[in-house]
């Protein structure tokens, strides 16, 4: 006969032993053993190491997914079993952070058209896409520079949860513009309710009310559209777009969050606003003049020049699909641009690579080292330490990444050849390691 609930309750001695009897067994069995974590070495021509020097002849131990190791050869004692890579005529480098992306855009988007057509998930997709781009590319971070919906925020999570490949995603959230800037749609008519790339803010109020929004759903950073832009219509690339009480609001909201202030800025009183206001960085910066550079030196301000994507609407917008009156505004500045970013590194202006990956750019963000020795006038060496460890310190993350040191995060980059002598090489990496794991070998 099954025994009624008054029958156990009768005999609690027995229904003790029924209830010890799982923990009992559990503890009966003999521990599982834990697994050792894995151990790589890479054996390598040279370690550019991403603080300025290199070591030849090197070799950097991996315990799980930190570097435990790095040093000549001739002192490194790599662990029994551990997985050795002889990689004779390579070079090892830090993971590239690119601290200015848009992963939720994609090529042939529809341009102006697509704002009409799509949804989120449309920017989720191609961000997925994206992001495999990216991290094949060697880019192990990237800071996001402004995401309608929260998009990039979402995916940062599906790639810390190991759902998809992709770098290390610094989120920022939509973009905060100001009405009729470059950050609002402003070609169409007034009576169309058309999303802009960013939400629209005016006043301090309303800034410090957005600024609190966007952390609350995720943001990594703050980005503000301090001036015009090359791809909207009907404002000047140096045209101030929000006051001094607005800058300052979003700066000082972001601070007491514990979160920095990126600025969309290319020129005159509204880059030099957003330097005083305290933004940590400065994007594009296309026209630095000489006051803001004293500024930008004074603040400690870094400036993530985007390089690649601006010259490429000169030079091949038109079958990109870039609209007429964009490719004009880029063609009028391009060489004032050259000559004021050259000036503003020349004068010691910190500098972090930044791609505004948009387009067909995802993935070919390697190719923005060698504009940075082109254009710039940096050495190899110092367009790699801009690269990576200037990155890391733009973002905050510098005692987990941006050089090869022992202890840090298991960030790495190996490249055939010596990018000190051709830095193009850095377009075409071979192995990426991230966190430890091999996401990328031949």
């Amino acid at each position: 006969m099954r025994p009624s609930l008054r029958h156990l309750a009768a005999a609690p001695s027995a229904a003790l032993i029924l209830a010890a009897w799982p923990a009992a067994y559990a503890a009966a069995q003999p521990a599982a053993p834990a697994t050792a974590p894995a151990v790589t070495a890479f054996h390598v021509d040279r370690v550019i190491v991403g603080d300025g020097t290199q070591i030849a002849d090197a070799i950097v131990v991996v315990r799980g997914e930190r570097i435990t190791d790095v040093g000549p050869a001739a002192r490194v004692r790599v662990p029994a079993g551990a997985k050795r890579l002889e990689l004779t005529g390579y070079t090892l480098l830090p993971g590239f952070i690119d601290a200015h992306t848009h992963l939720t855009s994609i090529d042939n988007d529809g341009g102006d058209l697509a704002v009409l057509k799509e949804t989120p998930a449309h920017g989720a997709i191609y961000a997925t896409i994206n992001a495999k781009k990216t991290l094949d590319a060697g880019f192990t971070t990237v800071r996001e520079a402004g995401s309608t919906d929260y998009v990039d925020a979402v995916v940062r999570d599906a790639v810390n949860r190991g759902l998809i490949p992709g770098p290390r995603i610094h989120a920022s959230g939509p973009a905060l513009g100001s009405t009729g800037g470059h950050a609002d749609v402003n070609g169409w008519s007034p009576f169309l309710a058309v999303p802009g790339t960013g939400v629209i803010v005016d006043g301090p109020d309303a800034v410090r009310k957005q600024v609190r929004t966007n952390v609350k759903y995720g943001a990594d950073q703050i980005k503000i559209v301090a001036t015009g832009g090359i791809l909207s219509v009907g404002d000047a690339v140096g045209a101030a777009q929000f006051g001094m009480d607005e800058l300052t609001a979003a700066v000082s909201e972001a601070t007491r969050l514990g979160r920095k202030v990126m600025a969309h800025a290319h020129a005159g009183d509204g880059l030099k606003a957003a330097v005083l206001a305290g933004v940590a960085s400065i994007e594009h910066g296309s026209l630095v003049d000489d006051e803001a550079i004293g500024f930008m030196k004074q603040k400690g301000t870094y400036l993530v020049p985007t390089l690649i994507i601006l010259e490429e609407i000169v030079t091949d917008g038109a079958r990109k699909g870039v609209p007429a009156n964009s490719i004009a505004k880029a063609t009028a500045i391009a060489g004032d641009r050259r000559t004021r970013l050259r000036a503003a590194y020349q004068a010691g202006v910190k500098f972090a690579l930044g791609t505004d990956a948009t387009s067909d750019i995802h993935g070919r963000n390697g190719e923005e080292f060698k504009y940075m020795v082109d254009i710039l006038g940096a050495t190899p060496m110092d367009a790699i330490t801009v690269g990576t460890m200037n990155g890391a310190t733009l973002l905050g993350i510098e005692k987990e990444l941006g050089s090869v040191t022992a202890g840090k995060l298991a960030d790495l980059v190996v490249v055939k050849g010596d990018p000190l002598r051709d830095i193009s090489l850095l377009a075409r990496v071979s192995y990426v390691m991230k966190g430890g794991v091999m996401t990328k070998q031949p």
